[in-house]
């Protein structure tokens, strides 16, 4: 009962009678692979066809927590690769709540030297939005705000970004995922809720300490009016180009440890595990939250590809 009241206080919060904000877009630990997700000029950035699938649950023990299902497709095209095309979908639950958002990108790639490219990309498409009122218990049955659910609600998305990376060294990239501001209500009911612009800043930077171990710093910085700037940090290191494992910290939030493995040259498996720091985190109701994901990337055995940890 208390892990449901606690789900319900979140849920009630977020359409309460004033207009509120906060972070809205899907939440990801392991988004140095997923970067299509947050930056659409990443579309054909891995040099080949690309495909990922990841699932992340969210605060595992409490009733209704957020559950995210990811799915991503991008490649280059064209005789010179300037051009890239993707494909985005996300599915985010949370308590009664269910949003699926679809976006194809574009980008276009300009070579600034012998090393360095400069992406510039733009994402266009919606989301359909699914509020079940009726799976709520309601202390009063006459209360006209959870008389009706809300259906495949649609709402259009923009978005864009420019991505840049020197060689194999490093990147980085800042991005709108969605510049249209959606209202799920109109003025005259009870309640409103805003979707706001999130800005996102990411970067990273490869050391080579020697031939079978490379270290990758990467940061991704998140920011929407009404809520504070969030921070991840994370430290991934590359063994035998076979392993990967490293430690990130959210912060004010959480810490997380990652691992990878190269299962062949096409396959690649990844995990992700979190814990909270905040309150939340010490109480039994929150036994952590947890991210896998499988990318797929055919090689063509006609082209060299150098071996890529971003």
């Amino acid at each position: 009962m208390k892990n449901r009241i606690l789900i319900l206080v979140a849920v009630i919060s977020s359409f309460c009678l004033v207009e509120v904000s906060a972070q809205q877009d899907a939440q990801y630990t392991q988004y140095m692979y997923n970067t299509l997700s947050i930056n659409p000029a990443y579309a054909g950035a891995r040099d080949g066809l690309s495909t990922l699938l990841l699932y992340r649950t969210q605060w595992v023990g409490l009733d209704g927590a957020p559950d995210t299902g990811t799915f991503n497709i991008h490649s280059p095209i064209g005789q010179e690769d300037k051009v890239g095309l993707g494909l985005s979908v996300v599915n985010d639950r949370i308590g009664p709540t269910q949003e699926t958002y679809f976006n194809a990108s574009f980008s276009y790639s300009i070579n600034t030297s012998d090393e360095g490219k400069l992406s510039l990309g733009i994402h266009g498409g919606g989301s359909l939005l699914d509020i079940k009122y009726s799976e709520l218990s309601q202390y009063n049955n006459g209360d006209v705000l959870l008389q009706s659910d809300i259906d495949n609600k649609f709402s259009p998305q923009v978005g864009a970004g420019v991505y840049y990376r020197s060689a194999d060294k490093w990147y980085l990239g800042l991005s709108v995922p969605n510049i249209l501001e959606t209202k799920y209500f109109d003025n005259e009911s009870l309640s409103q809720a805003s979707e706001r612009m999130h800005i996102f800043l990411m970067g990273g930077y490869v050391f080579d300490i020697n031939t079978d171990l490379k270290l990758k710093p990467a940061f991704l910085f998140k920011e929407v009016s009404g809520a504070p700037l969030q921070a991840d940090l994370t430290l991934n290191a590359l063994f035998k180009e076979k392993f990967t494992f490293g430690l990130a910290y959210r912060w004010s939030a959480a810490v997380s440890g990652l691992l990878g493995y190269q299962v062949s040259d096409s396959l690649m498996l990844g995990f992700g595990y979190d814990r909270e720091v905040t309150d939340l985190g010490k109480t039994k109701f929150d036994s952590g939250s947890f991210e896998v994901f499988l990318r797929f990337e055919p090689r063509d055995v006609t082209k060299i590809l150098s071996p890529r940890f971003f």
